[in-house]
C-alpha cells in the first residue's frame, strides 16, 4: 500500500502507478445485497435459475455494484495522512466492458494521473482498472475525483 503524507506528498506524486489491489468476491449474497439497498431487483441480477438460461449462464452484478466496489478496492492502494477529511468529487468517465458474474473474482489497479492544488485541498484524479480474475477484458475502466483537506 502507498501512503501518502499530506497534501504536498500527493502533488509530488502525481503520475505515479499505485499497483493492483487484493482480489474480492462478487458473490451472490453481496449482489442480492446492493439490490436489496438499490431496488434493482432485475432477474439477470438476483434469479440464479432463470439468469442460468439467461446470456451469461448465471447472474451478473449490477454495473452500479461494480463501480461501488472501487472504494473498497482503491483502500487496499493507497491512504493520504496528516489530511483533515476527504470528499469524493466525481466521476470524468464510466464504462463497464465486461460483466462480472457471479462468484469471480475482481481487482483494481490504479494510477494517480493528476493531483491539483486548490484553494483549501488537493483535487485528486485517479485512473482505475477494475479487473476480473482470469478476464482477458476488464470490468470497468474509470476515471474518479477526491479532494483532499488539510
Amino acid at each position: 500500500m502507498r501512503v501518502f503524507d499530506g497534501l504536498t506528498d500527493l502533488v509530488d506524486s502525481a503520475g505515479e502507478d499505485l499497483g493492483a489491489s487484493d482480489w474480492i468476491l462478487v458473490d451472490q449474497k453481496r449482489i442480492d445485497g446492493f439490490a436489496d439497498v438499490t431496488g434493482d431487483h432485475q432477474w439477470i441480477h438476483v434469479d440464479p435459475v432463470h439468469a442460468a438460461a439467461g446470456p451469461f449462464g448465471r447472474t451478473i452484478a449490477h454495473g452500479y455494484l461494480t463501480l461501488s466496489l472501487l472504494a473498497e478496492l482503491t483502500t487496499r492502494l493507497y491512504r493520504v495522512e496528516n489530511v483533515s477529511f476527504a470528499v469524493n468529487y466525481g466521476l470524468d468517465r464510466v464504462r463497464f466492458i465486461s460483466p462480472v458474474l457471479e462468484g469471480s473474482r475482481i481487482r483494481a489497479t490504479a494510477r494517480l494521473a493528476e493531483a491539483r492544488r486548490l484553494e483549501d485541498a488537493v483535487q485528486l484524479k485517479l485512473e482505475s482498472t477494475i479487473e476480473i480474475e482470469g478476464a482477458d477484458r476488464p470490468a470497468a475502466v474509470v476515471t474518479s475525483l477526491a479532494r483532499y483537506f488539510a
